[in-house]
């Protein structure tokens, strides 16, 4: 009797100090993500302003980093806020524009929300399934399981008539929606720029929800969690399912700008590309996913230009991993991490 009462006892200490912990925390954080909130506000702002000014070059790049600031910001949500690193979230990125560019195939007039509710919607079922599995395992087995899954789907798409082979598949016209049409540059930019704002308030508004609360109460002590009580697989897979679902979302974006689609986008390197973007701009803050994605693109344009860097470009790989690897050394935090740096 005395045992269960000091148990409960226990239990109840428990929880009520993490929810201490999570509102000291909460209190804590709160200004910072006020002032990255305003200063991404900004951002985007300045970017609609901007578009119009844009050369195509210009418009192109920009349209690049922002949809991969989105596939970043879906991996955030995994690495950064519940603890979880896969190797195997370009799984989504592909399976989102192959269901984009089959529906277009099987409907040469498929509106923008069919398009794109068909990729969010197979990449989060995938999500689903995948999860389900790859969540029983812990660590370095949950990495090397979603690696595993992520293969599995490449080589559906690579070697099977599902996915159109080693060529991929077309899209023989870009998505439109009443005035909107992805042919134009200018709607593709602000289709890509509306996506890439509703992504980052939607993550924004999750961290600062109790759901949010209990993903970032898993990152720092998963058992923690289960002895309060909390049931720490469902949180666990309804975070994989939402971040495969904003993968898909990337997907579609690039199927619609590209118009085309190819195996490639499920291969293993380009789970390694967006977890370095958030390694480069800092694990954690949602503008850290945005600014190491921005980072990693311009980086790559840098050290692949041939103007630039001469012959070395046609080995981009070695100053990239040179650069990445000073990053990590000088600024453990990524590159959010300068402003902590800077005297105020």
């Amino acid at each position: 009797m005395n045992a269960s009462r000091r148990g409960t006892t226990s239990g109840t200490g428990t929880a009520t100090n993490m929810n201490a912990e999570a509102d000291t925390g909460a209190r804590r954080s709160a200004p910072r993500a006020s002032r990255a909130g305003v200063i991404a506000l900004a951002v985007a702002v300045g970017m609609a302003v901007a578009g119009p000014w844009f050369g195509p070059f210009a418009a192109d790049l920009a349209v690049k980093m922002m949809i991969l600031s989105i596939f970043a910001l879906s991996l955030q949500l995994l690495v950064g806020l519940t603890g979880l690193v896969s190797l195997g979230h370009a799984a989504f990125l592909g399976i989102g524009a192959y269901a984009a560019a089959r529906l277009s195939l099987a409907d040469g007039e498929a509106s923008i929300p069919t398009l794109m509710g068909a990729a969010v919607g197979a990449a989060a079922l995938a999500a689903l399934v995948i999860g389900a599995l790859s969540l029983r395992a812990r660590g370095v087995y949950f990495i090397m399981v979603t690696l595993a899954f992520a293969q599995m789907a490449f080589f559906i798409v690579h070697d099977t008539p599902v996915g159109g082979g080693s060529d991929g598949l077309y899209l023989y016209n870009r998505p439109s929606w009443g005035p909107i049409d992805m042919e134009n540059r200018l709607h593709g930019y602000y289709l890509v720029l509306a996506s890439l704002v509703i992504a980052y308030a939607l993550l924004a508004l999750i961290e600062r929800s109790r759901f949010g609360a209990a993903l970032a109460g898993i990152r720092v002590n998963e058992q923690r969690m289960r002895a309060a009580g909390f049931g720490t697989y469902g949180y666990k897979l309804a975070a994989f399912v939402i971040a495969g679902g904003l993968a898909g979302l990337a997907g579609f974006l690039i199927a619609s700008r590209d118009a085309a689609v190819n195996p490639e986008l499920l291969s293993w390197h380009v789970s390694g590309e967006v977890l370095l973007m958030v390694i480069l701009g800092g694990i954690g803050p949602w503008h850290g996913a945005v600014i190491g994605a921005v980072a990693f693109t311009l980086l790559k344009e840098l050290f692949g230009t041939h103007a630039l860097i001469g012959p070395l470009a046609d080995h981009w790989q070695l100053p990239m991993g040179l650069t990445i690897i000073l990053v990590v050394a000088l600024l453990p935090r990524g590159l959010v991490g300068l402003a902590a740096r800077t005297p105020r």
